[in-house]
């Protein structure tokens, strides 16, 4: 994903590499206790030679039991290992969720077409539209490769004919673009369906 901190994101992947999950974190701090078949009683009769030597953990999952043989250390070990995940995971939810992202996800396509279709807004929701839409261009947009704008109206109109390579000069002059629109436009019932047939006859893009 291009918009993702790379050290953030390889922390967040390395946590199945770090064995973190609960069944990694089990086998390391203890073993299973076990059950066999017993022919002579014809069912599964669990070993009781553990009964009261260790602490046991039965997940909830399986059923299966746990006896747990590690030392505190090491089990603070993998408790400050475990709330440095959850700390990561917080920053990538927050971060998920933060500025242009909250409204429009995070763009992971390389070549993308915006459609703009504001139907009857009021002029006060025209521009806070606008807002939005300058933010994930200045954002997002500019970590990608290629872009365009298509505004849905009677005649669709369209910020360049193809997309365009990203660069500081196009996202300057598509912000520029947005913002000299006009609030309201001639619309038809099939405006907008038009708008994203134009946007898909780019053979180029890919959302």
């Amino acid at each position: 994903q291009p918009l993702i901190s790379s050290s953030k994101w390889l922390q967040l992947h390395g946590l199945k590499r770090n064995k973190l999950s609960l069944s990694q974190i089990l086998s390391q701090i203890g073993f299973q206790h076990r059950k066999d078949y017993v022919t002579t009683l014809g069912k599964l009769v669990a070993s009781r030679y553990a009964d009261g030597l260790f602490p046991q953990y039965k997940r909830a999952q399986d059923g299966s039991v746990y006896n747990l043989t590690a030392k505190k250390e090491l089990i603070l070990h993998f408790v400050d290992c475990l709330m440095g995940a959850i700390e990561l995971y917080k920053q990538r939810m927050e971060w998920l969720t933060s500025e242009s992202r909250q409204i429009f996800g995070v763009i992971q396509e390389q070549c993308i077409v915006i459609v703009l279709d504001f139907g009857t807004a009021a002029p006060t929701e025209f521009d806070l539209c606008r807002d939005a839409l300058s933010m994930v261009l200045v954002e997002q947009v500019t970590q990608i490769a290629k872009f365009n704008l298509i505004r849905a109206a009677r005649d669709p109109m369209k910020w360049q004919q193809k997309s365009s390579p990203v660069s500081e000069h196009t996202v300057k002059s598509a912000v520029a673009w947005l913002w000299k629109l006009d609030h309201m436009t001639a619309a038809s019932h099939t405006s907008s369906v038009e708008a994203l047939l134009e946007a898909m006859s780019d053979e180029a893009v890919s959302s």
